[in-house]
């Protein structure tokens, strides 16, 4: 193998581990994300009433 044939190897193997490096964090920061939204949704969903009788049945038959 020629030596410049290396040299640009090696280049595009470091260019190709930075895009990975890069695409993984990208990724993380969208989980991050997503899990920071769903969070806030379930804090959003109101509590049971203090009865648990209440609004846990539906009438079906009206």
């Amino acid at each position: 193998m020629d030596p410049i044939q290396i040299a640009s190897l090696a280049s595009s193997l470091d260019s190709y581990q930075l895009d990975s490096q890069v695409s993984t964090l990208v990724l993380k920061k969208a989980l991050d994300a997503q899990k920071s939204m769903a969070s806030d949704i379930i804090q959003q969903i109101p509590q049971l009433p203090s009865n648990p009788a209440i609004g846990r049945n539906i009438n079906t038959t009206a």
